[in-house]
């Protein structure tokens, strides 16, 4: 039989792809720790305008730490390319303490800077909001935690 008719090994290759897309969501939260994650409007329709403060995750020690584990991510997704695809799995830890320090960042209450709310009706309104990146780290923590899982999994032929 030619070599290119023979069956393949089932499985080796879909577990390196989940290990290929545990490396991508793990850069992902890397970069997503750049961006802002949350910051302060005053909008005022008097003026017909408004001024924002924005705070990136790498500004607060949680940032640094959902950072952190996205380079462990990162770092068990380039393993599991290199060594067995299996090694990705353990990138599951890292992503779910990113999302957990994520959901501290948003519930944390020391930061009363970030919490204060006023509306003064058209003349002023100020608010804390949460900018995008906060939603993108989130977004690439989950994935790294499901892909990272899914390596676990095996396909059936």
């Amino acid at each position: 039989m030619a070599d290119y008719l023979s069956p393949s090994p089932t499985g080796q290759g879909t577990r390196r792809g989940y290990a290929f897309g545990v490396m991508v969501a793990g850069a992902s939260l890397v970069f997503c720790a750049i961006l802002p994650w949350a910051g302060v409007e005053a909008r005022s329709e008097l003026i017909g305008g408004g001024v924002s403060d924005d705070i990136r995750g790498v500004d607060d020690t949680l940032g640094v730490l959902a950072l952190l584990a996205g380079l462990a991510a990162l770092s068990c997704g380039v393993a599991g390319l290199l060594i067995r695809p299996r090694v990705a799995a353990l990138a599951a830890l890292p992503g779910a303490l990113a999302a957990l320090v994520l959901v501290l960042f948003v519930t944390d209450s020391a930061g009363i800077r970030d919490r204060i709310s006023i509306d003064l009706g058209r003349l002023l309104s100020v608010e804390p909001v949460i900018r995008f990146g906060w939603f993108a780290a989130l977004a690439s923590a989950l994935a790294v935690v499901a892909l990272a899982v899914a390596t676990l999994v095996r396909r059936q032929p």
